[in-house]
């Protein structure tokens, strides 16, 4: 399977730790396992997947696409809840 990342997304792990690195393989291996285990977005979002895991307590948002035909992972953004639809949004 290809795994794609978006500049957006690429920013955000420039600036995790490595320990918070490791718990963002984690989420990103179990998405690969079962693509489609996050929620569907409609709408605005429409195809975008949104997979919620913890990362050093807090909850965190992984927004992605998964197309079955050429078995690609793009991964879109990262972050926290606040705002994170919107920027998302912003950036699609």
């Amino acid at each position: 399977m290809r795994i794609l990342q978006k500049p957006i997304f690429k920013k955000v792990v420039k600036k995790l730790y490595p320990s918070q690195k490791q718990e963002l393989d984690e989420a990103i291996s179990a998405i690969l396992q079962t693509p489609t285990l996050g929620v569907l977005k409609l709408g605005d979002l429409v195809g975008v997947r949104v997979y919620k895991f913890r990362m050093q307590g807090q909850q965190m948002l992984l927004a992605y696409l998964f197309d079955e035909t050429t078995e690609t992972l793009t991964l879109l953004a990262l972050g926290s809840h606040e705002n994170f639809y919107r920027d998302l949004k912003k950036w699609m």
